[in-house]
């Protein structure tokens, strides 16, 4: 028990570490801090894919969630973790982040349904990283929601991105099909309103827990595969 409980940890570990150094290269190197943010943020999503993968304990989860949570709020205070932080702005979203896998493996490790917290993980680090990129940089139409000025080509790369990560996981977890892609453009859209009306960073938490929510309620109301192929 003891020596597949290390690797378990050491894998995980090991990735987080590689990722680290992989940003404070980047930012050594020149790289735009928003633009290294955003490389950690979606590398870290895939700590949720160990944990599926490895088969850590709920018990592991919680415990590595709450850690992490607390070094963010530290690092919030303090001048640390540069590559994450370094923004030139303040937000909790990186401690929400840490909440969020926690919140996230709580409700669907026990059953076992681990394709959902993977989901909601997934959805924030690919949907949400990939629509800040795309709008900063290509971003044209701009509107207004809560105060945040948003752009048109960001919030829908949000929504498709996270349709087609939906999709997938729900693939390898439940098992490809039309009616598991139409469930998935279901919460591609959701994922978008979540992310379109969170402010202060709270997407990390809306859209990760709200994405996998929406997921599993879909599927709990239309049993699928409906039409396989």
């Amino acid at each position: 028990m003891l020596p597949f409980l290390f690797w378990q940890i050491f894998w995980v570990v090991l990735w987080l570490a590689l990722l680290w150094l992989g940003a404070e290269v980047l930012r050594r190197t020149g790289v735009a801090p928003e633009t290294v943010r955003k490389f950690v943020h979606i590398g870290t999503g895939h700590v949720i894919l160990l944990a599926w993968g490895l088969h850590i304990s709920l018990t592991l989860c919680l415990l590595a969630s709450a850690v992490v949570s607390l070094i963010m709020l530290i690092s919030y205070r303090f001048p640390i973790l540069e590559s994450i932080n370094g923004v030139g702005r303040k937000s909790l979203g990186t401690f929400y982040y840490a909440v969020s896998i926690g919140i996230v493996t709580a409700l669907f490790w026990p059953s076992k349904q681990y394709h959902f917290a993977a989901l909601g993980i997934l959805v924030m680090a690919y949907g949400d990283g990939l629509a800040a990129l795309v709008g900063q940089r290509y971003g044209k139409r701009l509107y207004s929601v809560l105060g945040m000025s948003k752009t048109v080509e960001g919030s829908l790369t949000m929504a498709v991105v996270s349709t087609l990560v939906s999709g997938l996981v729900l693939s390898v977890g439940i098992g490809s099909s039309f009616g598991i892609w139409g469930i998935a453009l279901m919460v591609g859209i959701g994922a978008m309103f979540l992310e379109m009306f969170s402010v202060g960073g709270v997407d990390n938490l809306t859209v990760p827990v709200g994405s996998a929510i929406l997921a599993w309620i879909l599927c709990t109301l239309f049993p699928i595969p409906l039409v396989g192929f």
